[in-house]
C-alpha cells in the first residue's frame, strides 16, 4: 500500500488541476463569446493561454530535472491560485473585460505548462516505486485524466448556467489548491536530488548550462524517428482539437439554440465513454498490439465526430458518436506515452517529455484562431468538415514511413 501511495496521490493530484482546468476551457471561451459574440475573439483567447503554455512547457524541462518535478509542480499549482481567482473577482466588481482577461490567461499558461510536464515527468519514478508496467501506469493515469474531463464538463455547464462563467472559476482556483497540497503530502520516496545526464566528454568540473540542457534534449528527441512521427501527428490532430473545442463546437451549439449545459453535457459524454478505454488500456496495455490499436481507435476518434456536427445530425446521434469517439480515444494515450517513456533515458526525463508534449501542443494556440478564421470563410458546416478531412490524413500519415514501425518495439535503457 505504502508502494502505491505516491501514484495514488499523482492520481488525485491530476483529477483535481485537470477536472478545474477542463472548467476553464468551458467557462473562459463562453464568456467571451457571450460578452462579444466573436468567434475570433474567442479564438484569440484561447491561443493566449496555449502559446505561453507551450513555451514555458518547453522551456521547463531543464528546470524540472534540476530542481525537482515535484517541487515545480507545487510551486506553479500555488502560483495559479492567486492568478485563476483574480477572474472571479474582477467579474464580481464588474471590472472584468477582454482586455483584462486576456493577461490572465496568459498567466494561466505560463504557470500550467511547468506544472503538467512536471507531474508527466514523475511517471516513470512512480511506476518504478509502485514495480508495475508503464502501459499500466500510463493507462490509469488517462483514465484519471478522462474522468477528470467527464467531472470537470458536465459540472462546468451546469455550474456557469447557475453563476456564471466568471464566478464558476472560484471552484477552478480551488483545484489547484487542494492538488499543491496533495503532491506536497502525498507523493513521497522520490529520489531527492533530479538526476543528471552523464556527460563524458566534458571536463568533470563543467556546469551544462540551460541551454545545453535544451540542445541535449532536442537533440536525443530529433534523432528518434518514431518520436518525431508521434511529435508531427499529435501536434496536428492536437490544432484541430482545439479548433474543435475553443471555438466549433461552442458556436455550433449556440447557434444550434442550445446554453453551456449542454456544451458540456458533450464533453462529459467524450471524456466519459473514454475511462472506459483508458481503464481496459490500464489492464491489458502491455498485451494489446500497439500499432493496430492506435491505428483503429485514430479512425474512430477523430473524422465521425466533426461530420456528425457538420451535417447536424439529430443530438442522439451526436451523443452516440462522442461516446464511440471518446471510448477510442481512451486507448491512444496510455499507448503513447509508454512509447514515449520507453524511448527516454531516464536522465534525460524532465527535458524531454517537456520538449516532447511541448512541441505536440505547439499548434494549439492558433487552433482557436483557425477555428474562427474558417467559420468567418466559409461557414461552421464547411468548417467542421474540412478540419474532419484533415485529421484523418494526419492520424493515417505516420503510417507511410517505415520508420513508424518501431512503434511497436518498446527500447529498454542500457
Amino acid at each position: 500500500m505504502r508502494r502505491g501511495g505516491p501514484f495514488l496521490a499523482l492520481a488525485v493530484a491530476e483529477m483535481l488541476s485537470l477536472s478545474g482546468t477542463r472548467l476553464s476551457t468551458i467557462a473562459i471561451p463562453w464568456w467571451v463569446l457571450s460578452a462579444t459574440g466573436s468567434p475570433m475573439l474567442t479564438g484569440l483567447t484561447a491561443m493566449m493561454e496555449m502559446l505561453p503554455y507551450v513555451l514555458a512547457k518547453a522551456l521547463g524541462g531543464p528546470l524540472i530535472d534540476r530542481v525537482g518535478a515535484k517541487r515545480i509542480a507545487i510551486i506553479c499549482d500555488t502560483a495559479s491560485v492567486v492568478v485563476v481567482g483574480l477572474v472571479p473577482l474582477l467579474d464580481f466588481f464588474g471590472m472584468l473585460t477582454v482586455p483584462v482577461l486576456l493577461p490572465l490567461v496568459f498567466a494561466m499558461g505560463v504557470l500550467r505548462g511547468p506544472s503538467d510536464a512536471a507531474k508527466q515527468a514523475m511517471v516513470p519514478d512512480i511506476a518504478a516505486l509502485a514495480d508495475v508496467p508503464l502501459e499500466r501506469v500510463t493507462g490509469v493515469s488517462s483514465a484519471i485524466e478522462r474522468l477528470a474531463s467527464t467531472a470537470g464538463a458536465a459540472g462546468a455547464g451546469a455550474l456557469i448556467g447557475f453563476i456564471g462563467p466568471g464566478q464558476a472559476l472560484l471552484v477552478n482556483a480551488a483545484t489547484f489548491a487542494a492538488a499543491a497540497l496533495v503532491v506536497s503530502l502525498g507523493i513521497t520516496g522520490m529520489p531527492r536530488t533530479p538526476r543528471r545526464a552523464a556527460a563524458p566528454a566534458a571536463p568533470p568540473s563543467k556546469v551544462s548550462s540551460y541551454l545545453d540542457d535544451l540542445h541535449e534534449g532536442w537533440r536525443f528527441l530529433s534523432g528518434d524517428a518514431v518520436l518525431v512521427s508521434i511529435v508531427a501527428m499529435v501536434a496536428t490532430t492536437n490544432l484541430l482539437d482545439q479548433a474543435y473545442h475553443a471555438v466549433l463546437l461552442p458556436v455550433w451549439t449556440r447557434d444550434a439554440g442550445h446554453g453551456p449545459e449542454l456544451l458540456g453535457a458533450m464533453f462529459a459524454a467524450f471524456s466519459g465513454a473514454s475511462i472506459a478505454g483508458a481503464a481496459i488500456a490500464a489492464v491489458i496495455g502491455e498485451r494489446m498490439p500497439r500499432l493496430i490499436v492506435y491505428t483503429v481507435a485514430f479512425l474512430l476518434t477523430g473524422f465521425p465526430r466533426f461530420l456528425v456536427l457538420a451535417v447536424d445530425a439529430p443530438l442522439g446521434s451526436v451523443f452516440a458518436m462522442l461516446a464511440i469517439a471518446g471510448f477510442a480515444s481512451g486507448f491512444l494515450n496510455p499507448i503513447l506515452s509508454a512509447v514515449i517513456f520507453e524511448r527516454i533515458p531516464r536522465p534525460l526525463t524532465g527535458r524531454v517529455t517537456a520538449m516532447n508534449t511541448a512541441l505536440c501542443f505547439a499548434l494549439i494556440p492558433f487552433g482557436g484562431l483557425v477555428g474562427g478564421a474558417l467559420i468567418s470563410t466559409i461557414g461552421l458546416a464547411a468548417a467542421l468538415f474540412l478540419t474532419g478531412v484533415v485529421y484523418l490524413a494526419a492520424t493515417l500519415s505516420p503510417l507511410a514511413p517505415k520508420s513508424f514501425r518501431g512503434f511497436d518495439k518498446a527500447v529498454t535503457e542500457s
